[in-house]
């Protein structure tokens, strides 16, 4: 009885919590869960990046490595398994090519990254540091109201990199912003610590919260002013397509301008190829006159007006 009793008293403060919520909130409450997992093949870098973000997502759920690459679909079951309504999806190419699926399950759309100048926190060695579990403050460039595409994937990112309030290990604490920006028609991630410091005399230039001195006399007021350390990761986003359906469904917008990197690796050998078969025609040109040469020494008459043949 006792254990009904709780579980009866369970439920009843939770529908009162979400009530509360609802009234806060007017009547939305933000309950986006991500399921985050990659594909086999993934080098040692792609996965410690993978590891800093599942770090960072206090509403995250990290899953075991996917097999298949060419059913993707399957997520939406697994996302559906584990009652998340967010797909974060790495894949890795040849070991050394990354690319990311932001979707939404199970009806989507779904946005196709490609990364580059991945930098994990092991490898920066910043000095900032953040609570583990704390929720971000998403800074977005206003680039991404300027056309439509964008406006989805700052919606996509806004679903999948915000942390809800009163979520799964989450601590209510804001000390973190993570910024995106739209640099070269590329997405640029940073984050970014909240530092705060008291400065009696004040410094100009920097964002600044007057509080009251309590050690001295209250006409005396110091400064608070905030500043952002960068913590790391970093990476860049060069977007590629977005699908109307979870990992399927009609094509509604495709980068014209991405290069494959492929396709740059098979330029930068046929470059080197051309270079070498230039090199390689050049010495044998260099044989083939060598021997004209010799034959014409063979071949060459005599001169009539030689020593040898005047007083022979």
């Amino acid at each position: 009885m006792a254990s009904l009793y709780k579980a009866v008293s369970g439920t009843k403060r939770r529908r009162e919590d979400d009530r509360a919520d609802k009234v806060e909130t007017g009547g939305y409450k933000n309950r986006q869960r991500v399921l985050m997992l990659s594909s086999r093949g993934v080098t040692y870098r792609q996965r410690h990046l993978i590891n800093d973000l599942s770090l960072m997502f206090p509403h995250a759920k990290k899953d075991s490595k996917f097999d298949t690459k060419s059913k993707l679909f399957m997520l939406n079951e697994l996302a559906d398994l584990y009652n998340c309504n967010n797909v974060l999806f790495f894949e890795a190419r040849k070991r050394q090519d990354l690319y990311v699926y932001l979707a939404k399950a199970p009806n989507g759309p779904t946005a196709k990254f490609h990364i580059q100048n991945l930098h994990t926190m092991s490898e920066l060695n910043f000095t900032g540091n953040c609570l583990r579990g704390s929720r971000p403050i998403l800074s977005f460039d206003k680039s991404f109201d300027e056309s439509p595409h964008y406006r989805l994937v700052k919606e996509l990112l806004y679903h999948i990199f915000g942390v809800p309030k009163g979520s799964r290990k989450s601590k209510p604490f804001v000390d973190h912003v993570l910024a995106f920006s739209i640099v070269d028609n590329k997405v640029w991630f940073r984050n970014y610590q909240i530092s705060e410091a008291i400065d009696t005399a004040g410094s100009e230039g920097s964002t600044a919260v007057e509080a009251e001195d309590k050690t001295t006399s209250g006409s005396k007021k110091k400064q608070l002013t905030l500043s952002l350390v960068e913590i790391g990761p970093r990476f860049v986003m060069t977007l590629i397509s977005i699908v109307e359906g979870s990992f399927s469904g009609p094509l509604i917008y495709e980068n014209k301008e991405f290069v494959s990197p492929n396709f740059v690796r098979s330029q930068y050998k046929m470059g080197k190829a051309a270079l070498k078969n230039k090199r390689a025609d050049k010495v044998e040109m260099k044989k083939v006159q060598k021997v004209v040469r010799a034959k014409e020494r063979k071949e060459k008459k005599p001169d009539p007006l030689t020593d040898s043949l005047l007083f022979a």
